[in-house]
């Protein structure tokens, strides 16, 4: 697939970088020669230096041909104007950030596509959501529905107590059938877990479950599922905005920042929540907000390091659940390794968010999930396949990657050892970074 990404920020250089490893035909265009030097160097991928608003600059970057453009300049406007531009000169598909939640409403969705731009993307709208999933799901670190929730991806890190400590995952399959180990996030590193591993304290372990099974997972993994109502949020943000819009009055939001002008603009926008000018980082203003007495905080301000250290502040006066927004992608790991709760990370969610929109050819592969380090990907498989020669225990499958589900005639179902996969079936993979296109290859 031919994919031209224009705008070399974050948002941008971190999606060519996962795209350019899964063997696509990857062009970066932007006006900063240095940024695109630094991606020209390091990854598999072509870059055009010029203005992405430029019908000289698209036209050298091929987008004539191109399957899918993608704008995301750190401005709104540039991108719509690119994508309006590249679907004039022939892009089969466009997508565009965008910073106004009002561009995402589907009455104006028409509007957008008859200028060019298929569809867009707004990531503080993706944090909002990623945030009002953790309150609404306390007890995990991940939520991820598949098909209306006939698939759960959720992402748990097992307390001391868990009763599944110490469990050797080729007994669990013995045992129980309400559950599949996809993954296990230990020390920074991801593992594709066979059945000679077992399952430690402190690990992040991803489960694919259905929505009836699903509550089984909380005591197993020593949790408790708490109702959430009081929330203080430290930093005043556009993703503040956003949750106090989309949550309604589900809770009771305080926001804390310390720029009195912006807190003026706050009163207005959010006319439901008690917003307070000082600084979340100061222990007497957190005292002052009755953080001893908060069901949640969360951390969205412009500094990942002080949205961390904010969250174990917020776990010392014994607040059970912490959220915190981590730009810093170096900072993810070592962030999720701390009792810090949930991670956000606005890049992740806006390539996830692309990722399902990227359709092969014969639209047999999307991918729905991308994490720091491993992804999700939901595979059709074909008639003839290698997949569908035999059950899956006798497959020899690669370490690299577990079959955790799939849907059958729009049902989900967890799959095991003598699972056989039929022509038709969408399965769920879960595979480490970059090496999707090894996978796609037993479908096929």
């Amino acid at each position: 697939m031919k994919i031209i990404v224009a705008g070399c920020g974050e948002v941008g250089s971190h999606l060519a970088k996962l795209l350019s490893r899964e063997e696509q035909d990857i062009t970066v265009v932007d006006e900063d020669s240095s940024k695109l030097a630094v991606l020209d160097s390091n990854y598999n991928l072509l870059t055009v230096q010029g203005r992405p608003t430029s019908f000289k600059t698209l036209r050298q970057a091929g987008v004539e041909g191109c399957d899918l453009f993608i704008a995301v300049t750190p401005f709104e406007t540039r991108n719509i104007v690119s994508c309006a531009i590249a679907k004039s000169l022939g892009a089969e598909k466009t997508v565009a950030r965008v910073d106004n939640f009002e561009f995402k409403d589907p009455a104006n969705r028409s509007f957008f596509a008859s200028i060019g731009a298929d569809d867009v993307i707004y990531p503080e709208y993706l944090a909002a959501l990623e945030i009002i999933n953790a309150l609404n799901h306390n007890w995990v670190r991940h939520w991820f529905e598949l098909h209306e929730g006939e698939l759960i991806l959720v992402g748990v890190k097992l307390r001391d107590n868990a009763p599944l400590i110490g469990k050797y995952l080729k007994d669990l399959g013995r045992t129980t059938h309400d559950f599949h180990v996809a993954a296990i996030k230990r020390n920074h590193e991801t593992i594709i877990p066979g059945g000679d591993d077992r399952l430690l304290a402190n690990d992040i372990v991803y489960f694919m479950t259905t929505h009836e099974y699903v509550d089984n997972l909380i005591p197993l993994c020593g949790k408790i599922e708490r109702r959430i109502r009081d929330v203080i949020i430290m930093g005043g943000s556009r993703i503040a905005i956003q949750l106090c819009s989309m949550a309604g009055e589900k809770f009771k939001f305080k926001i804390l920042d310390p720029d009195r002008e912006r807190c003026l603009k706050l009163s207005e926008r959010c006319p439901d929540a008690l917003i307070i000018n000082a600084d979340a980082r100061d222990t007497d203003a957190l005292r002052d907000a009755g953080i001893t007495d908060t069901d949640a905080f969360i951390a969205i301000s412009d500094s990942s390091e002080s949205n961390i250290l904010t969250c174990l502040t917020a776990k010392e006066f014994g607040v059970k659940k912490t959220i915190a927004e981590v730009e810093n992608l170096q900072f993810i790991s070592e962030a999720e390794g701390l009792n810090i709760g949930t991670v956000v990370n606005k890049k992740l969610l806006a390539s996830s968010r692309i990722y399902q929109m990227l359709l092969d050819r014969d639209s047999s592969t999307s991918k729905c999930l991308a994490l720091a380090d491993a992804e999700v990907a939901e595979i059709i498989a074909k008639e003839g396949s290698k997949i569908t020669r035999a059950p899956i225990k006798d497959q020899h499958l690669s370490s690299y990657m577990t079959i955790a589900g799939l849907i059958r005639d729009g049902k989900g179902q967890l799959v095991g050892g003598n699972t056989v996969i039929r022509p038709g079936d969408r399965v769920v993979v879960f595979t480490l970074d970059g090496v999707l296109h090894k996978v796609e290859k037993l479908f096929s």
